[in-house]
């Protein structure tokens, strides 16, 4: 049996050795969490999450112009019906709490990183996790890389709150989720053989399912995208289901669309 991902998981309850753990399996290289850091992190997610306001409702309207639902700025950057949908439905409803947010299309492998507003700070190729699926192994995340079996190596889909961290090499990371060990971070080029870069550069995404489960982006575009877009602050991290609805996961709505009945889910 497989459990689904926990969707409002705040990192800052996780017990250390887990952390620990979690760590180690992120990146296979024997890398652990800096205690500072910890205590940092855990103050500022259950914080932002006592603090998330409930979403509006269908038809939530602009405090510009008072009638037209918000929508997010893609700008000239192409995306999936999905990865639109769930975009216009985060800026519109105020789901993302008024922090940067990411959303990541498995089926397309991209990675979209947007501001506060909801206007895109860029998107770029991602490298995720083996096996096809939403949910992730009870307790994957304590457990070493050896163990896990091609068909676990899952990208769980929900939605997670999400900090900058460090290993005790100084590598920065986004923590998505301590309980099973994701997190999205610089390609990771130490097996020659994955061709993990090559893999980023390729024109097709059938070709970018090779991690355990984390989302790997080019160096650069970590860089000088999703670092600066959480440096200081939280964030919300949407990883899009691959095998069942956005909007059975998430509970979103088309924005445009008509609003459901009263009481309908």
């Amino acid at each position: 049996m497989q459990k689904a991902a926990v969707i409002f998981q705040p990192p800052g309850k996780i017990p250390h050795r887990r952390r620990k753990t979690a760590v180690i399996k992120v990146l296979g290289l024997g890398l652990v969490l800096l205690a500072a850091g910890f205590a940092v992190h855990a103050a500022t997610a259950a914080a932002t999450d006592d603090a998330r306001p409930a979403p509006a409702g269908p038809g939530s309207t602009s405090a510009v112009d008072g009638k037209r639902p918000r929508h997010a700025d893609f700008g000239r950057e192409h995306a999936s019906k999905e990865t639109l949908h769930v975009a216009h439905w985060v800026v519109a409803s105020g789901d993302n709490q008024g922090l940067p947010f990411v959303i990541i299309d498995k089926v397309g492998a991209k990675v979209f990183v947007f501001d506060a507003q909801g206007k895109l700070s860029g998107a770029a190729p991602a490298l995720l996790g083996l096996a096809r699926g939403d949910d992730s192994t009870p307790g994957i995340g304590e457990r070493k890389l050896s163990t896990i079996r091609p068909e676990e190596r899952t990208t769980p889909a929900g939605r997670f709150v999400a900090s900058l961290d460090r290993d005790l090499h100084g590598g920065e990371m986004l923590w998505v989720d301590y309980d099973t060990a994701i997190s999205l971070h610089r390609v990771v080029t130490t097996i020659a053989g994955e061709h993990r870069a090559q893999r980023l550069e390729s024109t097709t995404s059938a070709d970018n399912r090779i991690s355990y489960g984390c989302i790997n982006v080019p160096a650069k575009f970590y860089d000088k995208v999703v670092s600066p877009a959480f440096t200081g602050t939280n964030g919300i991290v949407y990883i899009l289901p691959e095998t069942r609805p956005a909007r059975e996961v998430f509970k979103s709505y088309d924005v445009d669309g008509p609003a459901p009945a009263q009481g309908a889910g």
